[in-house]
């Protein structure tokens, strides 16, 4: 089955819960590897790291989207009513009010030394969001291997508790018989029920830790838990002798560990930030071109068409008189004289120049009268800006020597978890030889003193002291293992990868 198709099937058999019981714990089975699927796509804190990557993401392509100019259309429209502006000593008069628009269509682009080294300074950001996503995700699966491991554990001990609910049953029993025939004290009675009694607190104990884990299990993988009773965990895990070496192991934890991956992408990022900011030294270069147009309207139109017929009839009678002069005074004898009625203003005239300025005032808000093209180019060179750049640099290189010292001491710790875990679980493993053939021993020691508290030859004081002792071992053999289990998840988390 593809690992999507397994995701998805995994999240609804947890998701959606069924009615009958037996149905309910065939669809509550829950395998380690469905538990971190489920973690990877419903974490909180993954989801949220994921989500930070969009932004760096957008940011490697801003910087390369830096080297091409920028395009930008705007446009305004206004009103300016009638009246006088007074400029010095000079009046202008507005006869009606008015209403105009414009655009503008313009490019930019500006480069400079900051911009040259933005693409690799937002390329090593992102590549240190995804050393962050990819190691919060290695993190994860981690705490949910951990977790898991915890629930096996408790239930472990639960069933545990379990038996010994059921030894002091059978003890409590024993006692009533021998003090019914005369062969005990009622004192043997009263402690059998209280040792039966604490038993019984120390199972619900454990019990109530079994749901708590299993509900702190389906916290980590982001989803709502379902009946903690319904819920089966499926994987068993094998005690065997560890075969890694720690050599390998360091090697491989120098390249995998998630933190590690991190801190040094980390300070890639930073020594990018300081050639950024050594960039600052180099010139600026700025391009700019822009296209524009305006309208403009008068709100009332006879009054712009009634002066330019007013102009129109003024120019016409001042040509009629000069003919009329003409005619009077310089005309030589003998000739014909002007027909001076041809330039008088004619009605015919009046309209067209009446309908003309009404046509040409009738261009708001979309008839535009372009603008000449414009286009300029500078060069900067800042020469003294108080300190600020070699202030800048300081602090860029500061950071990155800081990244890298963080990168040294997570090196240093990365070896030292390794090295602890690789010894913690060679102890771990023998421990669990040890703590079986106490076990054994214990549950011998238990079984003769109960056949001789049995045929009256050992007192029940003795009796629980052999119980006591089983108990004790058996918890010691349980948490042996669970430890051995917890001792490679730890070196896991240390290398960064699982193991097994």
């Amino acid at each position: 089955m593809k690992r999507g198709a397994r995701i998805l099937l995994a999240a609804i058999a947890i998701a959606v819960p069924s009615v009958a019981t037996a149905q309910q714990q065939a669809t509550n089975r829950l395998t380690l590897e469905d538990a971190v699927d489920i973690a990877r796509l419903n974490n909180p804190v993954l989801r949220q790291t994921a989500n930070n990557l969009a932004g760096t993401t957008w940011g490697v392509r801003n910087a390369y989207a830096s080297f091409l100019p920028s395009l930008t259309l705007s446009g305004s429209m206004g009103y300016t009513g009638a009246g006088s502006q007074r400029f010095l000593t000079s009046e202008f008069i507005q006869p009606s009010a008015t209403i105009g628009s414009s655009y503008r269509v313009s490019l930019s682009l500006f480069l400079s030394g900051r911009t040259l080294m933005q693409p690799g300074l937002a390329s090593a950001q992102h590549r240190a969001a995804e050393a962050a996503l990819s190691g919060t995700e290695v993190n994860l699966e981690s705490v949910i291997r951990q977790q898991y491991l915890s629930i096996l554990q408790a239930e472990a001990q639960a069933e545990l508790a379990v038996l010994q609910v059921t030894r002091n049953d059978e003890f409590l029993r024993l006692a009533q018989a021998r003090f019914e025939v005369g062969q005990n004290t009622l004192l043997d009675v009263r402690q059998a029920e209280v040792a039966k009694g604490q038993s019984e607190v120390t199972l619900l104990q454990a019990r109530q830790l079994v749901i708590v884990d299993k509900l702190r299990l389906y916290q980590t993988m982001g989803i709502p838990a379902p009946e903690p009773s319904t819920i089966v965990l499926t994987d068993t895990f094998p005690v065997v002798e560890p075969g890694w070496d720690l050599q390998g192991l360091l090697s491989e934890a120098d390249q995998s560990n998630p933190d590690l991956v991190f801190l040094r992408a980390n300070s890639s990022a930073a020594r990018a930030g300081e050639r950024a900011a050594k960039s600052d030294y180099l010139p600026s270069l700025s391009l700019s071109a822009g296209w524009s147009g305006f309208t403009q309207q008068f709100t009332n139109a006879e009054v712009a068409a009634n002066n330019a017929v007013a102009g129109a009839q003024s120019s016409a009678d001042a040509t009629v008189l000069q003919c009329d002069f003409t005619n009077s005074n310089w005309l030589n004898p003998g000739v014909t004289p002007t027909d001076c009625s041809q330039f008088a203003f004619t009605p015919a005239q009046e309209d067209a120049i009446r309908q003309g300025v009404l046509d040409q005032n009738n261009v708001f808000p979309w008839n535009f009268t372009s603008q000449p093209f414009s286009a300029s180019m500078g060069i900067s060179l800042p020469i003294f800006t108080q300190f600020s750049r070699p202030l800048r640099i300081a602090e860029a290189s500061a950071a990155a020597d800081d990244a890298n010292e963080a990168v040294r001491a997570r090196e240093l710790q990365v070896r030292t978890d390794v090295s602890q875990a690789y010894y913690a679980l060679q102890a771990a493993y023998e421990a669990i030889g040890i703590q079986e053939n106490n076990q054994v021993a214990a549950a011998e020691q238990l079984r003769l003193a109960t056949e001789r508290y049995r045929v009256g030859s050992g007192t029940f004081f003795e009796l629980l002291d052999a119980q006591l002792a089983a108990q004790t071992a058996e918890a010691d053999y349980i948490n042996a293992i669970y430890a051995y289990h917890q001792s490679i998840a730890t070196l896991e988390d240390a290398v960064g990868r699982p193991l097994r």
